[in-house]
């Protein structure tokens, strides 16, 4: 009895441990940021150490082979993975916490001096060219950390939130429980943060999935061009290193492949999860 009655008490939780989509997408991100955190300890060669002969494949000395100069690039991987996560973690929280506050306040205050003003620096932002942007910014910068490369990628990032946000905080704005927190003279803010961002929850937690994963795109596009950070590195210099030294051609495919196979199992597991939870939140795509 007191099984069922959590249950129905938190009925989006049990949708959600019970629906095939988030569960596959959570054990596959959860195992390959278990190989993100735990993968170092398996590897006795830093990134950039000379680990072998060069051109090997993959073997029990090392497990996704060696690069052409000799590196391992299970340990290339498992650093680089740690560098994208962490990119991706960093420069979706920043672009979905501007996204939420422009479109919580343009909304509030819409067709009022805010909302105007936030909402044309928003366009201004979404009719720049992103790529463009994002290759001028990181091409004249003479160091690019992991931070700068997330508040680089962040920075065009952040507007479809703010509009999509905008969008729903309107709807909500017109309800009567916020009519009643009005007259009786709540501060804004408090209106803005109890009765519509609280309502916006679910819609909130997929934004910020759909924003980390087009951060890690973002990010991994940029570094395949050859402008993510200076130093250290990332899944997608381990890839751009590959394609450099034609790594294909020579027939060292371990060396772009398995790169490219983590990194989609990773955009993929993101998808499944922000799918599922859709089904979830939504009760006539659950009902299907």
């Amino acid at each position: 009895m007191a099984a069922k009655g959590f249950w129905k008490r938190h009925e989006n939780l049990y949708f959600a441990v019970t629906n095939k989509k988030v569960i596959f997408g959570v054990v596959v991100f959860l195992a390959i940021v278990a190989l993100a955190i735990f993968g170092p300890l398996f590897t006795p060669y830093g990134y950039e150490e000379f680990a072998g002969p060069g051109y090997r494949p993959p073997s029990k000395e090392h497990w996704f082979g060696t690069t052409i100069m000799g590196r391992d690039v299970f340990t290339q991987v498992v650093y680089g993975l740690r560098s994208t996560l962490l990119v991706g973690f960093l420069a979706g929280t920043i672009a979905s916490a501007v996204g939420l506050v422009v479109g919580f306040v343009s909304g509030f205050f819409s067709g009022r001096a805010p909302d105007e003003g936030l909402m044309m620096l928003t366009n201004m932002f979404m009719v720049l060219p992103s790529l463009a942007l994002l290759i001028i910014l990181s091409a004249y910068l003479p160091y690019r950390g992991i931070v700068t490369q997330s508040l680089i990628v962040a920075a065009t990032a952040w507007p479809w939130t703010a509009r999509a946000v905008r969008s729903q905080t309107l709807s909500l704005k017109s309800q009567e429980f916020v009519n009643l927190s009005r007259i009786s003279a709540a501060p804004v803010f408090r209106i803005i943060r109890e009765d519509i961002a609280a309502n916006m929850f679910s819609y909130v937690f997929m934004v910020y999935i759909l924003q980390f994963n087009g951060t890690i795109l973002s990010s991994v596009g940029l570094e395949f061009l050859g402008l993510g950070p200076t130093r250290g590195i990332s899944l997608g210099l381990v890839m751009q290193n590959a394609v450099n030294w034609n790594a294909l051609h020579l027939g060292m495919w371990w060396w772009t492949i398995i790169p490219g196979l983590i990194l989609t199992l990773l955009i993929v597991s993101l998808y499944f999860i922000n799918t599922g939870l859709d089904e979830v939140f939504n009760p006539r795509l659950r009902e299907l």
